[in-house]
């Protein structure tokens, strides 16, 4: 059980035994732990939702959740994000609850959340109600990517080496954004693939970077709608993953004028990787 007086890492300690030996011996795993989000205008506060994430880059996994539901449509209307401060809890409960303050001028959302208490892939759907939601949001094509297919299919290779995370665990996700000069900027990990993308945006907004015009978000994994939708909003222009898309993220990609690439492997354009852009 976990020691509930100390704030969650990213990484816990186990004991394994292998199927080739008797002797039982020590490994890490990635940790799972819920995460809620409270929103703060003025003086009232309401929980969002709780999600199920890897500790770590909290405050901009808040931020990118907020941009990507449509609580903020400009940088300056994110006050600030905080862990709770509530001396009642332990540290443990503090670090599991983060506060983002908005400015009252802030757009409410304009549906209810479906990840009230988990992420979960969105299903068709919701998916299918999210695009139309994204028109009345006012969300605009993004700017066409400047980097040919052969260039974005090199750009997991950053993911090579930097996943410190994965690397002692082997059990999770990681997104990153690349610059329009082919630069790798931001990398973060988590147990569910949105929250990594949630925390690279995040990063991105809390830097005042946003839009991210020009700019690429590689993944580690497939590429579902949800992923599509949050690279939209924060105005990215292309995304990449190492597996394949589904169907709606092909939709939401020619919707919105993004460019998809999938399958993208060992740095070069394989069989099956498919390139798509809007007509």
């Amino acid at each position: 059980m976990p020691d509930d007086s100390k704030a969650p890492s990213a990484t816990a300690k186990v004991r394994v035994q292998k199927t080739d030996t008797d002797f039982a011996t020590s490994d890490y795993v990635v940790v799972e732990e819920p995460l809620e989000i409270r929103l703060r205008r003025g003086d009232v506060e309401e929980q969002l939702g709780i999600t199920m994430r890897t500790p770590g880059a909290d405050l901009e996994l808040a931020a990118g959740f907020l941009w990507g539901e449509g609580f903020l449509t400009s940088p300056d209307q994110l006050l600030g994000v905080k862990v709770c401060g509530d001396r009642s809890l332990t540290p443990r409960q503090r670090a599991n609850v983060v506060i983002a303050e908005v400015s009252l001028d802030a757009p409410r959302a304009q549906r209810n959340l479906d990840r009230r208490f988990t992420i979960t892939s969105a299903c068709g759907v919701c998916g299918s109600t999210s695009i139309s939601d994204l028109h009345l949001r006012g969300i605009s094509k993004v700017m066409p990517a400047n980097a040919t297919p052969p260039e974005l299919a090199s750009f997991p290779e950053f993911l090579k080496g930097q996943q410190q995370i994965f690397l002692k665990t082997g059990g999770l996700h990681a997104a990153l954004l690349v610059n329009p000069q082919g630069e790798a900027i931001v990398l973060r990990e988590d147990v569910g693939r949105h929250n990594a993308v949630d925390k690279v945006i995040g990063s991105a907004l809390m830097q005042q970077l946003l839009p991210l015009s020009g700019w690429t978000l590689v993944v580690s994994g497939r590429v579902g709608y949800e992923i599509v939708q949050k690279a939209i909003c924060a105005g990215i222009s292309a995304v990449v993953g190492v597996s394949a898309p589904t169907s709606l993220a092909v939709d939401l990609a020619n919707e919105f004028g993004l460019t998809l690439l999938a399958f993208a492997r060992n740095g070069v354009a394989k069989n099956f990787i498919k390139v798509i852009v809007s007509e």
